[in-house]
């Protein structure tokens, strides 16, 4: 008798595998399917138990010899298994779990610190008896500010799959701070509406109050001029608005036609990155101040082009970077993947292209304010500027002065300022003025390069900033303004000069 045991291993228990064969009459030749068990307990009789018994049949050699064919398993080995694969689930949903809590932790931080930030602005909103609200106030970015805390907020607590204290109190607070923004915009609406609407007017009166005092010892001149000595201050900045893409596009340019001669002086273009901050695929113009405050009629022209019968795009046309500007009715900008420098003419749409000799790109020497800005364009009373850099001269920046037609550098100026080392940089009457950050809400410009003398000067004039990034500078000598493109949103600023 021959029992059977299906398992792979039966302590105190002598197993046999594949064939198995003894030559005395009293032990049994037992065939097995390879690769399973036999266990031989007893000899050609049968014998009932719970294992399987077979009984043997006695040779002409006299030999006892049992055919086994097996049966399904004895031992459980399906369930064995089944238990293996849930205790692998389940460590590996603990696993899961694990690096859940910890993205819950750095999502609570986070929102911490941005919570931190938007309760101290906000307790600097707040009228007091010795310090009213201020005129200039603008509540937009505060507002933006607290819709994507609440997203934020809503998100984990979806995420999370129930309910928690810690986020449900940060809900609240989010909650209680929205409302105290709103209070402050019903408190001062009337003062906020008043200083949007009169915020030009009032700005130069003051212009023409300083011009006119002794500080100053100013007399009367017309926009175009460079009969100053240079900038003397910056004013506080102006948030016109969000940009027509949103939030997620950080960085890019904006302004107006800054040529002298334009006839389209009054336009507005407003030209965000996409969201990596590299390519400028697409561009809104406005055909006035009214139409770009509330988005209306805007033209959009499309820098890529549909390849043919693909559904790909070619990019050859677009372009990288912040340093774009719109010069007598064409952009300039820097042509995407290349050290090429891309006049698009806005009415004919054509694009004309010209190789800037040496200037280095792909973000080799950008701004510190922006990757990927490494050729840079400027207006000014003097005509057109390119702002870049190259390998000879280690990342200094160079100044060259542009032709418009030809797109050819006429004359280059090398200067001692590594361009890594400024935030951005813009021209007024010939000089390079660059910037510096000193705080997450204050740049200093600290360097400026003249053209006509050759001569740098270290300086410090504080400039205000209401968001830390700084996409571009762009000055428009047609209005005497700087246009900062501030971590997606459009904002201007007055600048003052030394007479």
């Amino acid at each position: 008798m021959v029992k059977i045991y299906n398992t792979k291993k039966i302590s105190s228990l002598r197993v046999f595998t594949g064939l198995v064969a003894y030559s005395t009459p009293q032990i049994m030749k037992a065939l097995v399917t390879p690769g399973l068990y036999c266990v031989v307990t007893q000899l050609c009789s049968t014998v009932k138990e719970a294992a399987k018994t077979v009984t043997g049949v006695v040779n002409k050699n006299n030999q006892c010899v049992c055919n086994v064919v097996m049966s399904d398993y004895i031992f459980p080995v399906d369930k064995l298994e089944a238990v293996e694969n849930t205790t692998h689930s389940l460590n590996t949903s603990v696993m899961l779990e694990m690096e859940k809590l910890k993205d819950y932790e750095n999502k609570l931080m986070v929102l911490k610190e941005q919570l931190e930030n938007v309760t101290w602005k906000v307790d600097q909103l707040k009228p007091t008896t010795d310090m009213p609200l201020p005129s200039n106030v603008s509540f937009e970015f505060l507002e933006v500010e607290m819709k994507q805390l609440e997203v934020l907020v809503q998100e984990l607590q979806s995420s999370m799959n129930g309910s928690n204290s810690n986020v449900d109190d940060i809900y609240k607070e989010v909650q209680n701070i929205s409302k105290t923004v709103n209070e402050l915009e019903a408190f001062d609406k009337n003062n906020i509406l008043a200083t949007h609407r009169e915020i030009d007017t009032l700005r130069k009166r003051l212009k023409e109050c300083r011009r006119n005092s002794s500080y100053l010892n100013a007399q009367e001149h017309k926009y175009g001029m460079c009969d100053h000595k240079g900038i003397a201050s910056i004013s506080s900045p102006t948030i016109v608005q969000l940009n027509w893409r949103g939030p997620e596009n950080r960085h890019g340019a904006w302004g107006k036609d800054s040529s002298m001669n334009s006839s389209m002086k009054n336009m507005y273009w407003v030209a965000p990155l996409e969201a990596d901050g590299r390519m400028l695929d697409t561009f809104h113009t406005y055909r006035s101040y009214k139409d770009l405050t509330l988005f209306r009629n805007p033209t959009e022209k499309q820098l890529s082009e549909l390849i043919n019968g693909t559904s790909r795009w070619n990019h050859t046309n677009s372009g990288q970077g912040g340093g774009m500007i719109v010069h007598n009715n064409c952009m300039l900008y820097n042509c995407f993947n290349s050290n090429k420098i891309c006049k698009y003419n806005l009415e004919t749409k054509q694009v004309t292209r010209k190789v800037l000799p040496n200037a280095v790109f792909n973000n080799r020497f950008p701004y510190s304010g922006g990757s990927f800005q490494d050729v840079d364009f400027a207006d000014d009373e003097k005509g057109l500027w390119v702002i870049y850099a190259t390998e000879k001269n280690r990342g200094n920046i160079i100044i060259g002065k542009l032709n418009f037609t030809t797109l050819s550098v006429q004359r280059n100026w090398i200067t001692s300022q590594y361009k890594l080392g400024v935030t951005n940089a813009f021209m007024v009457c010939g000089v390079l003025y660059a910037t510096r950050p000193v705080s997450t809400h204050k740049e200093e410009i600290f360097y400026k390069y003249d053209t006509k003398t050759g001569k740098d000067e270290k300086v410090s004039i504080i400039m205000e900033k209401m968001m830390e990034t700084v996409g571009s500078m762009n000055y428009n000598p047609n209005d005497q303004m700087l246009y900062m493109y501030n971590n997606g949103y459009e904002t201007v600023y007055h600048i003052d000069f030394k007479y």
